[in-house]
This record gives structure tokens, C-alpha cells and sequence, in this order.
């Protein structure tokens, strides 16, 4: 029987849960660079965002209930979502630099060439479940979460209260910045910023794994 919403132990642990999801979530991976982007362009950021929490909400609670033992029955999970995340951010880091080399249009530009819902919602697939640090994430919030007994689904709430804000500041944020992304150049940097982020996460998951 789960601790009721009201009790003590079950607020100390949703307050852990969102202290803890904070500490994982907030931070500029390849994640945020895509929804980041996406909402600068005004691209179906509303579909990503939803597809993105969605997947938090389903892998955390699934965390919790033993989804990290997965790693353990089945080694090789880890090895090839490791390599499935290196060849993916290496691809979108190529990209990223290509569009940094050639951009001659400011976000109006940007705009003309918006990917269809369908292709932005796969990439947020992508970001999502062929990212290694997603997996690494989703263990260590299932293996804290068990620390608190029968409040590890309170625990659990929040971490996704967690990773609900993260993506709220990255949706609102996204859209206060599109002013200063008028320009040509400003796209140029931030596609540069991008691909040397993911060129990065690619390299260290290459070199020293997960």
C-alpha cells in the first residue's frame, strides 16, 4: 500500500524526487539543443514537448518499478544503446555543422525549411531513447526511488515534476530568444554551439562510455 498524498514521508520524497530530477534533467544536452532549436523555429515545439514528456513520464514510473534490472538480466542493452547514441549525435552534429557552415537566412529563413510534425517528432524519439545519459538518468532515479519504500512512486512524481519544468523553461525560453535569432550569424552560432555539444557528448560516450 503506497503512503497517502497527504503524509509527510510522501512529500519528503517528491521533494527529493524533484530536487534529484532537477540535478539529472537541467542541463543542456542534446535533449535541450533539439527542443531548444525547434522552438526557435516555431517547429511543432508543442508535439515535442508533449513526446518528450511522455517518454519521461513512462520510463521514470518504469524505472521505479524495476526497469533497471533490464540492464542486468540483458549486459548487452547498454553497449548497444551506447553505440546507437554515438552514431545518432555524431549524424545530428554533421548536420548541426552543415547548416553553421552555409546558413544564409535569419529566422525567417529558418522558418521556410521547418521539418514536418512527423520528422520532429521522431527526433524527439531519438534525443530521447537513443541518448545513453537518458538510460544512465532513468537508472538512477529507479535506484533512489527504492530508497524511500512505499513512497518510490511519490519519489517518481517527482522526478516527472522535474522533468515537466525543465521542459517548460526550454519551451518559454526557446521563444523569448527567437528575437535575437533574426540574423543569419546568430543561427550560424548556435547550429556551431550545437554540433560542437553533440560532437562532444558523441566523443566522451565513445571514448569513456557510459
Amino acid at each position: 500500500m503506497f503512503t497517502t498524498l497527504s503524509s509527510p514521508l510522501f512529500l519528503t520524497a517528491w521533494a527529493s524526487g524533484t530536487a534529484t530530477g532537477l540535478g539529472l534533467f537541467a542541463v543542456v544536452g542534446a535533449q535541450s539543443a533539439f527542443i531548444l532549436r525547434q522552438g526557435l523555429m516555431r517547429a511543432h515545439l508543442l508535439s515535442v514537448v508533449a513526446i518528450c514528456a511522455l517518454i519521461d513520464a513512462v520510463f521514470i514510473f518504469a524505472s521505479v518499478s524495476g526497469l533497471q534490472a533490464l540492464t542486468s538480466w540483458f549486459p548487452w542493452l547498454t553497449t548497444a544503446v551506447l553505440w546507437f547514441g554515438v552514431a545518432f549525435l555524431t549524424w545530428y552534429a554533421a548536420q548541426s555543422a552543415r547548416r553553421a557552415w552555409t546558413a544564409t537566412g535569419g529566422l525567417a529563413a529558418a522558418r521556410d525549411v521547418v521539418p514536418s510534425r512527423r520528422a520532429a517528432m521522431l527526433g524527439a524519439l531519438g534525443f530521447s531513447l537513443l541518448n545513453p545519459h537518458f538510460w544512465l538518468d532513468m537508472v538512477v532515479v529507479g535506484s533512489l526511488a527504492h530508497g524511500f519504500d512505499d513512497a518510490r512512486m511519490a519519489f517518481a512524481a517527482g522526478a516527472f515534476t522535474a522533468s515537466l519544468l525543465w521542459l517548460a523553461v526550454l519551451g518559454i525560453g526557446s521563444r523569448l530568444f527567437a528575437p535575437f535569432f533574426a540574423s543569419a550569424a546568430a543561427w550560424r552560432i548556435l547550429d556551431g554551439v550545437i554540433a560542437a555539444v553533440m560532437a562532444g557528448l558523441a566523443v566522451s560516450l565513445a571514448v569513456k562510455g557510459i
